[in-house]
């Protein structure tokens, strides 16, 4: 069930209001952990068995760690997750590459093929990665063990984050789970991040897809390197207001239900280097790799050459973790390869060269790699990558207006615009004018007639539009 879709908006999510607000204060989460299980099976059916079992694992886990036996609590939960992650997210990846080799050498694996039938569940990879940071922590002494099922298997259900994110910790909520307060404003300021989010998917990402999707099934001899750019910049403008939409929407949620859910990104492409992309670009998943990931093998502890290694294990397997396929491999690595070649000596470079070139090396940086994230094979990639730079190719300029319409160009800038801090400026400076002043109350009718505004737009591509699921749901 998407949440830019009519039975979202117009059914379940009114119907979730009203039960859980007239719901007695005892029984919230309950009505929250029902509610939440019904959306999940919606759209995957008896999968959700599968959710419920990985909530009473790591309950049990987490349980088992605070009764003292702490290294088989622990145990037990991170292998349960990879083991669910690597059968269903991995397992026809692994064999499918293992019958390549062997067939190479004239020793066929039979049965292999058994594993292309596998079922990817829907947002797997997020709530793994969320109940494993739980029995973490527990096993750490961040957090106490939960001993309340209903609770902890609300934390692990709540479907505004459950299929996409952002990957909510449960130091997070902990005391949210326990006791949350609702309120007018706190409820006016998710609604608020909701229409945002809603109006970057729809508005923004969608119009953006349309011409990426349009460039990148161009065969390469059509192509020209002023198409490729213009395919992987719009295509950097759909996977950001796409994801980053999906996020504000989730947040924006959770604040209708009292639950403050950690931002998940902070305007990625101002980044002046790709360290700093990674600090601004889901940030949550960033986050996650460095304190469970790239610590616990040692961080930068152990000498520059370790630290080089570690790096590349963790974007490595940041790579696989979105997807099962040698594309997101490499491009993991090349992140990892960046950044390694920037913590060498490369930063002190970009910050004699000034901030206007820092920019340019992150953006393009970033850009070089989408085609890898973006393609379903290496071969794609490479010849996509390599038509970047054709600039003796002749471009089809009848191609570029069938795709490249005006209101595609009009989306193009406002996609520019929004990518940049100015919203958060302005808001910074209304939040200092004096709420009796002209400018304060004038200010306020603009926000809401242009919140009213998006709404409707939004409605009316929801009304048009086709099918067009979030692209982490690949995730």
């Amino acid at each position: 069930m998407l949440f830019s879709s009519p039975i979202f908006l117009f059914l379940f999510l009114p119907i979730t209001l009203f039960i859980y607000y007239i719901a007695p204060k005892k029984i919230k989460n309950f009505v929250l952990l029902i509610l939440s299980l019904g959306f999940y099976t919606w759209g995957e059916k008896e999968l959700v068995l599968l959710i419920i079992l990985s909530a009473f694992i790591d309950f049990t886990a987490g349980i088992i760690i605070d009764k003292g036996k702490r290294k088989l609590g622990l145990y037990l939960s991170i292998l349960f997750n990879l083991c669910l992650l690597f059968y269903f997210k991995y397992s026809h990846f692994i064999f499918s590459n293992t019958t390549s080799v062997l067939n190479h050498f004239g020793l066929p694996l039979e049965h292999a093929n058994a594993f292309a039938n596998v079922i990817l569940p829907l947002g797997i990879s997020f709530y793994t990665f969320q109940t494993m940071s739980y029995t973490i922590d527990v096993y750490r002494g961040h957090v106490k063990a939960n001993k309340n099922f209903i609770n902890f298997a609300t934390y692990v259900t709540l479907f505004p984050q459950l299929i996409a994110g952002p990957i909510v910790r449960y130091s997070h909520v902990e005391s949210e789970l326990k006791s949350r307060k609702t309120s007018l404003p706190l409820f006016a300021e998710g609604v608020e991040r909701f229409i945002i989010g809603l109006a970057k998917k729809m508005i923004i990402a969608n119009n953006c897809a349309f011409l990426v999707d349009g460039i990148f099934n161009l065969p390469t001899s059509e192509s020209s390197a002023l198409i490729a750019w213009l395919g992987v910049i719009a295509y950097s403008f759909q996977i950001y207001f796409d994801f980053s939409g999906y996020s504000d929407m989730a947040i924006g949620l959770g604040k209708m239900f009292g639950f403050n859910f950690p931002e998940n990104f902070n305007y990625p492409y101002i980044s002046k280097s790709i360290q700093e992309f990674w600090r601004r670009w889901h940030m949550t998943l960033s986050s996650w790799f460095k304190d469970y990931l790239y610590i616990s093998l040692g961080g930068n502890r152990k000498g520059n050459i370790r630290t080089y290694i570690n790096l590349f294990i963790v974007f490595f397997i940041t790579g696989l973790w979105h997807g099962a396929s040698w594309t997101f491999v490499i491009w993991g690595i090349c992140h990892g390869l960046f950044i390694v070649i920037e913590k060498l000596g490369f930063n002190k470079i970009l910050n004699k060269l000034g901030k206007g070139f820092s920019l340019f090396y992150a953006f393009f940086a970033v850009n070089i790699t989408w085609p890898i994230f973006r393609s379903d094979t290496i071969t794609q990639a490479y010849n996509y990558i390599i038509t970047m730079f054709n600039f003796s190719a002749k471009t089809n300029f009848n191609y570029l207006n069938i795709y490249l319409s005006k209101e595609v160009i009009f989306i193009l800038i406002i996609a520019l615009i929004f990518s940049l801090p100015l919203h958060k400026k302005i808001k910074n400076y209304t939040s200092t004018l004096n709420p009796d002043s002209y400018k304060y109350k004038g200010a306020k009718i603009l926000r809401v007639t242009s919140l009213f505004c998006l709404l409707i737009i939004s409605y009316t591509y929801i009304a048009t539009d086709s099918y067009n699921p979030f692209i982490y749901f690949r995730f």
